[in-house]
């Protein structure tokens, strides 16, 4: 994989070489670039590369002002310390987006997903996965909750519920320490507000977050149980209906 790196802070810009071998041993680096002006003369010049990480706010400006110079037929892995441009990345070559500092797993994880569009032939299944991506940004979700304990109101952090669940008409969200904390939601509105890329409605009483998933048993008429980490329920059950696009859920 021959890669260029356009990033203006030379210890950003050399971490995150070392973060990219470390993921892709054999990469070719082709240039470390640190302006508008630099990558344009560059782009110009030199054949494609097959993948370009870049930050957006550059020494002389938003990287997106390489696009209007010349035309990027290369694949694009955003890495910034600002979320306000995300979805303007999506509306260029770009196949994610990356807040710094640059997380190990979720460069591997762009990574990754680069390595599986190049495998498909279908331009059209290229397209919709990055359509799929621009619409999850459209819309912000819900980070936290603030719920009742005794006399006191507490924030709880959503990556910090392991799933929620219904128990007669009432609704609860339990945390990894098994707390079960009572909200003023239904799960239908839960469902609007989470994540999606994070949690899945299994069911009609469970909305569960893909790190409190412990074990997933074969269930009889090719159902599947679920054993979710601080729960005494063994009837966790992925509704039939629901099983495929569990799966794909599971797999993304």
């Amino acid at each position: 994989m021959n890669a260029l790196i356009i990033e203006d802070e030379p210890e950003a810009s050399k971490r995150l070489e070392k973060l990219i071998r470390a993921i892709v041993p054999n990469v070719n680096i082709l240039q470390h670039l640190d302006s508008n002006k630099k990558s344009v003369d560059w782009l110009k010049n030199n054949p494609s590369p097959d993948l370009i990480f870049m930050d957006i706010q550059l020494g002389d400006g938003i990287s997106f002002q390489i696009f209007e110079q010349v035309e990027i037929k290369a694949p694009v892995i955003f890495t910034t310390a600002y979320d306000e441009y995300a979805l303007k990345a999506f509306k260029v070559n770009s196949i994610d987006y990356i807040l710094k500092p640059v997380d190990e797993e979720e460069l591997r994880a762009a990574i990754q997903k680069y390595q599986r569009l190049i495998q498909v032939p279908d331009h059209n299944k290229v397209m919709d996965t990055i359509n799929l991506a621009m619409q999850m940004l459209t819309k912000r979700y819900k980070e936290r909750f603030v719920v009742k304990v005794g006399e006191h109101l507490k924030s709880v952090e959503t990556h910090d519920i392991l799933f929620f669940f219904s128990l007669e008409k009432t609704t609860f969200a339990q945390t990894a320490d098994g707390r079960k904390n009572i909200l003023d939601f239904t799960m239908d509105q839960l469902e609007g507000l989470l994540d999606p890329s994070r949690f899945f409605r299994i069911n009609r009483k469970y909305i569960v977050n893909m790190k409190s998933i412990q074990d997933m048993i074969s269930y009889s008429n090719a159902r599947l149980r679920l054993v979710l980490k601080t729960s005494n329920d063994n009837e966790v059950i992925v509704a039939r209906e629901r099983l495929q696009k569990f799966r794909e859920w599971l797999d993304v």
